[in-house]
């Protein structure tokens, strides 16, 4: 067949269209360009709607212009300094905007880097809590081989793999229904000489809630007094640390509080940039230690690196700094404030159903959560809303909350930018009617396979 008649060829009678693609083993031949194209394209029809996935914090949707720089740069590679320096400036400007909207106290002093996401960053953040800790023991002569970390039962699952793999024991602070997160309370039972931080999260993955940093430091800050163990944080702004900056000014978590060393967060999470981009940023110099900065000579050039990855897409970074200049603080406000507003009236709406309490109304990062009220139905539960929900496009998820409070299920709403108020009304009018149909049931709905479609 010649190129010609094969181009002329309906799509879906050319021999490699018509044949079920290899799964697991590599072809023998070639596929023709637009084959294998239609090919992927028709695969990833059957995932869901990623506009639809209220379960996400990650960015869904940019806006043309974003689109269009992500096709042109796609190409680049970030750890390669040396053959694309203008975006190796870019990260730094990136990490340096951060810091100043952090209030660092000096932000030609301080030190970040740009990741592949935010669990990255948490990584690095740990390593130097932990280097540093280590650094300290041995030049007292002490033993530096128990290192411990405290953080809340409710933590987000990139702390339990960095406590795993960088064998660091993981001591978590039960929430409750008294303290439904990490608050400062207690934190003597868990603090010792080998605690080397304590993670505050902005923005708790289970309910959107904001750990209170300020009262966390307070209290090490009066156990120092009582001990003379020094505790520094590591601020997990995950979401809340693009957040908070716009919606909370108010609230002191950031560097404003001498016993936060670092902070870490998700440039494709409220920074509003598609996956994967993450950032982490140390107060001052000393906060990293230099022995986890490596110089290395690559493609030609000389350049620092302190991430765990090499290389990996310079497209997000450049993306991020778009977003910076397109929007400045009054757009990121803007937007930020439009999703917590939608995000409150979708709470309230709920709320107002009659069948569910609220954990919270997204008051905080605009995520929020709710339980089916005590003793409403014995007739079906929030798995069943999910799934339900899920039949009209919608990702809702349902899921136990962690340790003491396990046997408590929730659902969460995460409201991202391009989550409108007119969709938002969409999904009201559905859970609506959804939950309607299953008040309806006469006997129970069925349990078998029953589990959550979401994880931690």
């Amino acid at each position: 067949m010649t190129d010609e008649q094969h181009v002329l060829r309906p799509t879906y009678t050319r021999a490699g269209v018509r044949a079920v693609a290899p799964r697991f083993t590599l072809p023998d031949a070639e596929m023709e360009p637009t084959s294998a194209y239609q090919v992927v394209h028709d695969e990833v029809m059957l995932d869901g709607n990623s506009r639809l996935n209220l379960a996400t914090f990650v960015a869904t949707w940019m806006g043309d212009e974003a689109d269009r720089l992500y096709a042109e740069v796609y190409d680049k590679n970030m750890v390669d300094k040396d053959e694309y320096p203008r975006t190796a400036a870019v990260e730094e400007n990136c990490w340096r905007i951060l810091a100043s909207l952090w209030n660092v106290p000096d932000v030609k002093a301080c030190i970040g880097t740009s990741t592949i996401g935010s669990s990255e960053a948490c990584m690095l953040g740990g390593l130097a809590l932990k280097r540093r800790w280590q650094l300290a023991r041995r030049a007292a002569g002490k033993p530096a081989d128990r290192p411990n970390l405290i953080m809340s039962s409710a933590v987000q699952v990139c702390w339990e793999k960095f406590c795993n793999y960088f064998e660091v024991e993981a001591r978590y602070v039960p929430i409750t229904e008294e303290h439904p997160c990490l608050d400062g309370s207690d934190l003597e039972k868990y603090v010792d000489e080998n605690t080397i931080g304590v993670v505050a999260i902005m923005g708790v993955t289970y309910t959107g809630m904001y750990e209170p940093v300020q009262e966390i430091a307070a209290a090490l800050d009066a156990l120092q007094e009582r001990t003379g163990l020094d505790v520094p944080i590591h601020v997990d702004g995950a979401s809340g640390a693009m957040i908070a900056p716009f919606l909370q000014p108010e609230i002191e978590w950031d560097f404003r509080l001498e016993r936060v060393h670092s902070i870490s967060t998700s440039g494709h999470k409220y920074g509003l940039v598609y996956p994967g981009v993450g950032w982490v940023v140390w107060r001052t110099l000393d906060a990293l230690p230099e022995e986890l900065i490596f110089r290395v000579s690559y493609l030609g050039g000389n350049m620092p690196t302190l991430a765990l990855n090499f290389s990996r897409p310079g497209a997000q970074v450049l993306l991020q700094y778009f977003q910076f200049l397109r929007l400045g603080r009054e757009g990121y406000t803007a937007i930020q404030q439009e999703c917590q507003d939608v995000a409150k009236y979708l709470a309230h709406g709920i709320e107002a159903l009659g069948a569910f309490e609220l954990w919270n109304d997204g008051s905080d990062i605009p995520v929020f959560a709710w339980r089916l009220k005590p003793g409403h139905t014995e007739n079906w539960d929030l798995y069943h809303l999910s799934d339900r929900l899920r039949m009209k496009g919608w990702l809702v998820p349902a899921y136990p909350m962690p340790d003491n409070l396990a046997d408590l299920t929730v659902q969460r709403i995460v409201v991202r930018n391009g989550v409108s108020r007119d969709l938002a009304d969409d999904l009201l009018e559905d859970i609506r009617v959804e939950t309607e149909w299953l008040d309806g049931l006469t006997s129970p709905m069925p349990a078998e396979g029953r589990r959550s479609g979401f994880h931690h």
